[in-house]
Order: C-alpha cells, then structure tokens, then sequence
C-alpha cells in the first residue's frame, strides 16, 4: 500500500492549536523561534511561526518536531488527523528507528514503507505495527496492503451468497464472528434490494438504472463496511 505519492506531503499542521499553546505558556513568535534554534539548532523565523499559526505555511515533520519541543508538548498536540503512516507515528513523537526496532524490520525496510513502498512484513509485525503506532483497524488493513483483497471479498459477499465470505473476511478482520455476519448480512441486504427496486422501474431505464446504482454501491463499499463496524 502507498502511503505516500510521489514527494511526501507535509503533516496535517493544528495551526490554531500551535498559537493557543503558544499563548498558554506566555511565549511570543520570537521565544519559539529562538527555542527551536537552541534546542533543536533549527533556524526558523519569528515570521515564519506567525504564517505557521496562521495556516498560511506548514512545517516540515523535523520542523513539527521541534516546535512541539519548544511549545513544550507532544508533536500529536499539533496535528490533524493523521492519514499516513509517517504522520501516525509523528503524533506519537516516535523516530522512524524506534518504530523499525518494534517490529522487528530494518530501518531502511521501514522508511521506505513509510515513502511509498508496499508491505512486506508477516502478521506477527503487522500486529506489532498495529501496537507501536496505535493504528485504528481500518489504518492497519489499508497500510499493510489488505484494502483490495478486502473490498474483492465484501464484492462477492453482496452479489452473491455473503455466507460464504464469513470466514474469508475475518481471517483479515480480526473482529468477532458474530459482526461480521450482522454487517454482511446488511451490505448483501441493502445491495439486492437496491437492485431488485431499480429494475422494477421496469423497460430498458430500469436495467440500466440498476446498472448504475449496483456500481456506485460496489464503489464504495469498503468505506461503507467501516463505517457499518463502527457503530
């Protein structure tokens, strides 16, 4: 799975977050900048603070790291949602060695995981990537390269007998039996009857009809699983 395309992106930046800590500790652009400087030997405008708080520019991950240090707070304090991998582990303030050592893969295994490269671990590391970085179950799957198996057997469970991709499912969703069933059952309920009501417009409109509506549900069926086992 890619976690990054191309150059990676910069981390999802809490702007206002970054100007109210600033605030609480009685500190100015000046006194973060200069602490970023002393601590970190990072040179960075009392300017380029202020556009940071502002929303106008973003730091870079060593830059994030280095202003939670002088704003005196973890760098997941000054994020967003985290969407990658690189930022999963950016809000926990873990470096990259850190995160390799737990499981159990070399370094430049993982960086390179971390830029774009596809999974390669067992599911012994998978687990313990899942630990170190707090990966919520639908991160794990997308980062460990399982969103196309996923969504291939969620396709065949609502067009034909979902039954049948239980098992199959759980084997790479590790929740209770009895959920997934209930969710399936759901999927393959809400999908055929979607079709069977699209038809019944009746002449060539409603296959074609039908047509549309089947593939716009397929399309998104894997969001819609998650968000089905969420609640």
């Amino acid at each position: 799975m890619n976690t990054h395309v191309g150059e990676p992106r910069r981390p999802p930046f809490n702007a206002e977050a970054a100007r109210r800590l600033r605030e609480a500790l009685g500190m100015t652009p000046e006194n973060v900048a200069y602490g970023m400087a002393a601590a970190f030997g990072l040179r960075i405008s009392p300017a380029m603070v202020a556009s940071w708080e502002r929303g106008e520019d973003t730091p870079t991950s060593t830059e994030l790291t280095a202003l939670a240090g002088a704003l005196w707070c973890a760098p997941g304090e000054l994020l967003g949602a985290p969407g990658t991998l690189r930022e999963y582990r950016l809000a926990l303030g873990l470096a990259a060695d850190d995160v390799a050592l737990r499981i159990g893969m070399e370094r430049r295994a993982y960086e390179r995981l971390e830029d774009g490269g596809k999974w390669t671990g067992n599911e012994r590391q998978a687990a313990a990537l899942a630990e170190a970085l707090q990966l919520p179950l639908p991160a794990l799957i997308r980062f460990t390269g399982q969103d196309a198996k996923l969504t291939e057997l969620l396709t065949s469970a609502v067009t034909t007998r979902w039954q049948a991709y239980v098992r199959p499912v759980g084997k790479l969703v590790p929740l209770p039996k009895e959920r997934i069933q209930e969710v399936l059952q759901e999927l393959h309920g809400d999908y055929q009857s979607g079709m069977a009501g699209t038809l019944n417009w009746g002449g060539g409109d409603g296959a074609d009809a039908s047509g549309k509506a089947g593939r716009a549900f397929l399309a998104g069926i894997l969001a819609d699983f998650w968000e089905r086992i969420g609640r």
